[in-house]
């Protein structure tokens, strides 16, 4: 059993928490024994000192401020005494945000200034300029109804978590010809205070300008504008009623396409052997990012630190990578985000994918994100990280409901780009707090929420679990986690309806399950005669037995990358799911819109198309930002769309069809009316949805049956 305790001490900044450990080697004990979590705490403040915007901090992609922090991590890689220290080059579209200043004097003479938050996009005032500024609501096509916004400066309001991007209204606003958005985050983020700012990636082009604004200020622009309109009260906030107020607007902030970052490297050596184990975190950032991603990198290092300090000599090649350009990194794409990450493994070290066992990324790790923590990994590793953390206990001043695993891997960090390129990862888990709504990505994300047991116990943690990978023969894949996954997704009511031919599919996965259950079974096996080399000390044949298996970890680790090319999908929403399961959704709303348009329910047809890919936005923007956002994906080169390439399939444009539908329902109200039209549309489409479901279930069944083929020809090795 492997248990961790942390005692309490004097909890302050830079203080140590005492680390006491039960049934442990003496490598473990060591390493926490070196353990000092005020140096993490130290280097993660010292990295607040490089700012792209002096005011609001900022470490964008490409910027100067994230060069020389990437220098600064370089010199302190080769101070704690890691090896073969470098910088990898890879490219990246780049963001300096150097100002956005706002000055505003109201009816009483009062002066303000607001300092404003930019997204990544291109807008330079070449000093101070006067603007008009004005109020369209949520932003959507019917708020610039009788409404002039050329040339202007576009407030608008907005929930990125429960409704729309912000790439919607801001390209809205500039096919209107307004020079810029202005968006205050209503609700979904930056929750935490009336005066917090919020930064996104802004998944959209460069050439559509946009910023954003507190609640705080925002509100004594919406003041002006109720006196300057037609109602001087908040009875009458809508767009037509509000005038424009003059307002001064000082803004630098432009991206640059193709330009060099660097992701920072350095080594622990292992014995004789090129495989490797690697431990990541990203150190772009917005506002001072202290726990995104500041703590992280800062805890890599610890960890790194700890194991020199304790004298750790591992088997595999420790590689420690603090990434460029997660936030952001490429211009007018979808899947803007993790381009370092991207770019490491699959254009600057694709040689790595094949030899790495684990990558261990870390994100916001100083701060409980519930009362229970969790490692998310990819479904392959859930098995051994259940079993390694049942020995694991924490105390109550950290997370005193224990640990779980979760899986599989989301897209929202630099671990996915790992998954999908083929190298088994895994993350702290850290998106299902209330943190993401209050201060992630806001001017609070400060030491302020630093919560000193969560931290050490992440290190313990973490720099325990690369021990732990450190001491196996092969890469502990346990294929009937993913097999039961795909199971599960199955749909029977949609199969029926859809008359697809799943037995096929069943008996392959009935096959693979077997097949994948003793191949675990002699994994386990194996690693375990491993590690009984390893604790009698026996060094030589525990090196001859991983050179005798080195061909069943390459295939391993194989048939690991081949399952992200046959497996991983995305919906519009970026969530992960198996190739038949976007369009059996598509098809479970179609079915429910064809009984609804037959009965003349145009409300019930209505909200059921808005369930079938990215349509819910349709009737809300103008035609020309609906069609752009959705060929930005489907036509749009591989290197454009990074990680997100081709996962999106079988799209449905319906636009007219919910155009329709909304006229429908306007001129029936509540009443049944004649939809022979949609119905017959829907039908086409269904049908087309159809053919592709029962294309998926024969890809499915074909990338099953290869997948248990690999499997056996692991069996024989």
């Amino acid at each position: 059993m492997n248990i961790i305790r942390l005692s309490r001490t004097n909890l302050s900044s830079g203080s140590f928490l005492k680390v006491e450990t039960r049934e442990v080697d003496d490598w473990e004990q060591q390493f926490t024994d070196a353990l000092e979590i005020g140096y993490s705490y130290q280097l993660a403040k010292r990295m607040e000192q490089f700012k792209t915007n002096p005011a609001l901090g900022y470490r964008t992609a490409g910027s100067k401020a994230e060069f020389e922090t990437g220098e600064m991590l370089r010199r302190e890689m080769e101070a704690i005494g890691l090896k073969d220290v470098h910088k990898d080059k890879v490219t990246v579209d780049a963001w300096e945000f150097e100002k956005a200043e706002m000055r505003f004097t109201d009816s009483e003479g009062v002066r303000h200034c607001f300092q404003l938050g930019a997204y990544q996009t291109n807008f330079d005032t070449e000093g101070t300029r006067e603007f008009e500024i004005v109020y369209l609501g949520k932003g959507t096509a019917d708020c610039y109804d009788c409404v002039d916004v050329e040339g202007k400066l576009v407030l608008v309001d907005i929930n990125q978590r429960d409704e729309w991007w912000i790439n919607f209204p801001v390209y809205q606003a500039h096919l209107r010809g307004a020079a810029a958005l202005v968006a205050v985050q209503e609700q979904g983020y930056g929750e935490v205070h009336n005066t917090a700012l919020n930064a996104q990636d802004i998944a959209g082009p460069a050439d559509a300008p946009a910023f954003s604004i507190s609640q705080a200020d925002a509100w004594v622009l919406k003041k002006a504008m109720m006196e300057a309109g037609s109602c001087p009260d908040e009875s009458g906030m809508e767009p037509g009623n509000m005038g424009a107020v003059l307002v001064e607007f000082e803004a630098r902030t432009t991206v640059a396409p193709d330009r060099e970052t660097y992701n920072i490297v350095g080594t622990i050596p292992g014995r004789g052997t090129d495989r490797m184990i690697l431990i990541t975190a990203h150190y772009d950032s917005y506002f001072s990012g202290f726990q995104d991603d500041n703590a992280a990198v800062a805890m890599m290092f610890g960890i790194a630190r700890a194991l020199l300090k304790g004298g750790y000599r591992p088997k595999f090649n420790l590689v420690f990578c603090a990434m460029a350009a997660e936030e952001w990194g490429v211009a007018n794409s979808k899947y803007d985000w993790s381009t370092g990450a991207y770019e490491e493994v699959f254009t600057a070290h694709p040689e790595w994918r094949g030899k790495t066992f684990a990558n261990f990324n870390f994100e916001l790790p100083a701060h409980a994100h519930g009362q229970m923590d969790a490692v998310r990994c990819t479904y392959e590793y859930e098995d051994f990280l259940s079993r390694f953390l049942e020995g694991v206990e924490v105390d109550e001043a950290a997370y005193p409901d224990g640990v779980e695993v979760l899986c599989p891997i989301q897209t929202w960090s630099d671990d996915f780009s790992m998954a999908v390129a083929g190298i088994p990862s895994m993350v702290n888990e850290f998106s299902g707090g209330e943190f993401m709504e209050t201060h992630y990505h806001s001017q609070f994300d400060n030491d302020n929420v630093y919560q000193e047991p969560v931290y050490l116990f992440h290190h313990v943690l973490y720099g325990r679990l690369v021990m732990a990978f450190d001491r196996l023969l092969l890469p502990p894949m346990n294929f009937e986690r993913l097999i039961r996954a795909v199971t599960d997704s199955d749909d029977v009511g949609i199969r029926r309806k859809a008359e697809a031919d799943i037995w096929e599919m069943k008996r392959a996965l009935k096959k693979a399950k077997e097949v994948s259950r003793v191949l675990y079974r002699r994994i386990t096996e194996l690693n375990r005669d491993y590690a009984a080399l390893l604790a009698q000390g026996d060094m030589d044949a525990a090196d001859r037995m991983f050179e005798r298996y080195g061909d069943m970890q390459e295939r391993l680790l194989y048939i690991f990358r081949k399952e992200q090319d046959y497996f991983v999908r995305l919906n519009w929403h970026d969530e992960v799911l198996f190739p038949q399961e976007a369009v059996q959704d598509n098809l479970r709303a179609l079915y429910k819109a064809l009984r609804h348009a037959g009965e003349g329910n145009a409300r019930a047809a209505l909200e059921d198309v808005y369930g079938i890919d990215n349509n819910r936005y349709a009737f809300l923007f103008d035609e020309q930002v609906f069609n752009y956002f959705t060929q930005y994906v489907l036509n749009q080169p591989g290197n454009r769309l990074k990680w997100g390439a081709g996962r999106i399939v079988h799209h449905e444009n319906l636009f007219q069809l919910v155009r329709s539908l909304k006229e429908k329902l306007e001129e029936g109200r509540e009443k049944a009316v004649d939809l022979t039209p949609e119905y017959l549309e829907l039908k086409r489409v269904t049908e087309n949805q159809t053919a592709c479901y029962r294309d998926d279930i024969r890809y499915m069944t074909e990338s099953i049956k290869k997948l248990t083929a690999w499997m056996q020809e692991c069996l024989t090795m």
